[in-house]
């Protein structure tokens, strides 16, 4: 609101004078060395006159060359990765299914073979046992005519 405007000052601010500065040309300090360049590596310098009468010289530019285009493949990466990630895991289930396959076999197998070891060993001890041609232990009795009385044995 105090701020001096150039149409009125605030009583008691005085107006700074204008102080314009010019920039003095700055000159080049060294011009670049010269390169021998061989003959056909220079392109051609090309001179063009405006309509105003104006000549302007330059080299000739080649136009920019677009870089070309990546060739897509048909199919994705990504769509070869899903199917080959599919395959590999339809693999190990394959692989899953016989390993429980054969636990489940093997399993069968032990069963078995402790059902026969049973047999065999139960079969060898009922021969044991019960066999009569076997050694005999103890003492024989022949008893023909006896006489019990009074749970008295004469014989």
């Amino acid at each position: 609101m105090n701020e001096p405007t150039p149409y009125y000052h605030p009583t008691g601010h005085q107006v700074a004078a204008v102080e314009v500065h010019r920039p003095t040309p700055l000159t080049p300090a060294h011009t670049a060395p010269l390169m021998h360049v061989q003959p056909g590596a220079m392109a051609a310098v090309t001179s063009i006159v405006l309509p105003d009468g104006r000549v302007v010289t330059g080299y000739a530019m080649e136009p920019a060359k677009p870089e070309p285009v990546a060739v897509k493949p048909a199919v994705s990466r990504t769509a070869v990765n899903i199917a080959l990630g599919g395959v590999g895991f339809l693999a190990v289930c394959g692989g899953l299914l016989m390993l429980t396959a054969f636990i489940t076999a093997l399993t069968a197998l032990i069963t078995q073979l402790i059902t026969l070891v049973a047999v065999i060993f139960g079969g060898w001890i009922a021969v044991q046992v019960f066999s009569a041609s076997g050694h005999s232990g103890g003492n024989t009795f022949n008893i023909r005519k006896a006489v019990f009385k009074r749970n008295h044995f004469n014989g």
